[in-house]
């Protein structure tokens, strides 16, 4: 995941700068979400003065990226003030957008303070592993819980072969770096953005009992917000804790707030997803 985020400047232009980048590799090909958005905030944050750190992202998959294919990244360096700067960035491959961009990064001073509590009754991480069962053998849970370099646990239960009762639209997820990643602030936001896409699209599933491995379920991203508040380690637990306010239309919205162990709010997501089942009652749709 590291060497995935350290980008290589191509060339640099006074309004515009361009980076390469690679991907990790993916079963059945496509670039993880995630990985891009996290290369795109990496990318913006180079053409800005250290003094300035993202405070909020939105960004919109445009096409399924090629996880065998290099990423090229187009930054504009839109505006420069006093305390903010905005940078859009677009991510190519083949010469086509798969996903856009528009980041603003601040300079960080003193001013108003508060936070929505943590949610109470979750389950400490510890608690929830000692509870899971035995990871199963379905593809997609062995890449997610045992290959890749974010380790995941769910306090409710996971959803990758069956979803436990309650069928709530909500769910709670512990994550963390699976090895220490040093101390460079840059790199643990951009890391935070890499793991907000994980598990943000499953509160709509939880609410219908579509798990993952349900024949003929498709989902994909459309687009994701992002708002940093507060710095924290993404090499530590942090608790994710989701809601889906809504699904119509074969599309489905997430929100989710990420906290410290210690219950300090450092970021807010919100994703919107299209999502299609075939489904006999129609608890899930999609034209």
């Amino acid at each position: 995941m590291l060497r995935v985020l350290d980008l290589s400047p191509r060339a640099a232009r006074t309004t515009e700068d361009i980076f390469t980048g690679h991907s990790q590799p993916m079963p059945g090909g496509r670039v993880f979400g995630g990985q891009v958005l996290a290369q795109a905030i990496i990318a913006a944050d180079r053409t800005t003065t250290d003094d300035r750190v993202p405070h909020s992202m939105h960004g919109y998959f445009l096409r399924p990226g090629d996880s065998g294919d290099g990423i090229t990244f187009s930054v504009d360096r839109i505006h420069d003030g006093r305390s903010f700067s905005t940078r859009r960035t677009q991510a190519f491959q083949q010469g086509v957008p798969i996903f856009s961009m528009i980041a603003s990064f601040e300079r960080e001073d003193p001013g108003l303070d508060h936070q929505l509590s943590m949610p109470e009754g979750v389950l400490s991480p510890e608690e929830a592993i000692a509870r899971s069962v035995t990871v199963s053998q379905h593809p997609l849970s062995r890449r997610v819980l045992s290959a890749g370099p974010i380790e995941l646990v769910h306090a409710d239960g996971a959803i990758y072969d069956a979803v436990p009762d309650p069928h709530a639209p909500v769910q709670n997820v512990w994550m963390r770096v699976r090895r220490p990643i040093g101390d460079d602030p840059a790199l643990h936001r951009a890391v935070l953005a890499y793991m907000s896409d994980m598990t943000i699209q499953e509160p709509v599933l939880r609410a219908h009992g579509v798990a993952w491995s349900t024949p003929g379920l498709k989902l994909a991203s459309l687009d994701h917000a992002m708002w940093w508040h507060r710095p924290a380690r993404a090499d530590q637990w942090l608790l994710y804790a989701q809601s889906s306010p809504s699904a119509r239309g074969g599309r489905g919205l997430s929100t989710g707030r990420i906290f410290t162990r210690d219950g300090e709010l450092i970021a807010s997501v919100g994703q919107e997803i299209m999502v299609r089942v075939p489904s006999a009652s129609g608890d899930v749709s999609g034209g």
